[in-house]
Order: C-alpha cells, then structure tokens, then sequence
C-alpha cells in the first residue's frame, strides 16, 4: 500500500490504473508534472510531447483518491531525500535514476506473484482495465476514445471488453 515503506509501485500502478497512461508516458512523468512549486497535487496533468505515443499533446485527469496516494507519495520522497525539483524524475530506481520500463515490468509481475494471480498479466493489462472501467462506468465509447487518448474509435473498442452479463442484459429485454 502507499503506507508501506517503499510505496513506489503502489502508485505506479494505481496511477496506471486511475489514468489510463501508457508505461512510457507513467516513467516519463517528472515531479513537475503532477505537483507544482506549493507542493500541492495537479488534478490535470498536462502530458509532455516527448512522453507521448507519437508525440501527441495530451493530458489526463487524476481522482481524488489518487491525488492522495500522490500527495503521500511526494512526502515519502521528501522524507527520503528523494529530489523534488521540477524536473526529478517522479518514479526513480533504488540507483536513483528514472526507472526503467523492465524494472516497472518485473516489479508488477513480482506483486501479482506475491498476490498468487492465477496469472500474470503484463503491465499494458492495467491500460486496458482503465479503459475498460471508463466505459462500463459511462457506456460512452467516445468518452472513453477520449480517455484513453486514442485517435479512432475502433482502437477504444479493443480495450471495451464486454462481459457475458452485459450482453445477456443488453438483449435480454430485446423483443423477437
């Protein structure tokens, strides 16, 4: 959790799972991004060209609950030293250096371990389940095209996984 002593990867992947964000544009995340110069948390994170699938402006917006996993976050970093400067890295290796897409890679393959999953999913799963959450919350597809910062609406109904218990509701009442 993020009260456990290294509370990296809790936010790393609630952040994942709360935004919707790529792995590239969670690691190209600095401190700057997501808190500004009074320390408080950002609500919108305005996403770097540099960070994005294409280079594609983008920005993304994060939950009450994750702004307080982020706040507690920043204080940890404080707390161990960890630099806090606009352009710090907000996700750092034990080497203190930004970490790296197969360190975040095998951190979550350690916790679904530790968690005994039936299976490991890789982490782009996390992508997909936030996505998969905007929809079934909205049964908005461009809602969740727009979250999920896709260009076309036919990529976003990959990631709208319909369960059976959804379409036995949507054709339940259908008359015949």
């Amino acid at each position: 959790t993020a009260r456990s002593p290294r509370p990296r990867d809790h936010v790393l992947f609630s952040m994942a799972l709360g935004t919707g964000l790529r792995l590239s544009e969670l690691l190209g995340l600095n401190v700057g991004d997501v808190s500004g110069e009074k320390r408080a948390v950002r609500t919108r994170v305005r996403l770097r060209r540099e960070t994005t699938k294409n280079g594609a402006k983008g920005e993304v917006f994060l939950p009450d609950r994750l702004v307080r996993k982020v706040k507690r976050f920043l204080a940890w970093k404080r707390m161990m030293d960890e630099p806090l400067h606009a352009e710090a890295p907000l996700f750092m290796s034990a080497q203190r250096r930004r970490l790296s897409p197969r360190a975040a890679q095998q951190a979550f393959h350690r916790w679904q371990q530790r968690a005994c999953f039936d299976r490991v999913y890789n982490f782009h799963c996390l992508r997909h389940s936030a996505v998969t959450n905007v929809y079934r919350a909205s049964h908005d597809l461009f809602l969740a095209q727009r979250f999920a910062r896709h260009a076309s609406p036919l990529t976003t109904t990959i990631y709208s996984h319909v369960s059976d218990e959804e379409l036995f509701e949507s054709i339940h009442d259908l008359a015949c």
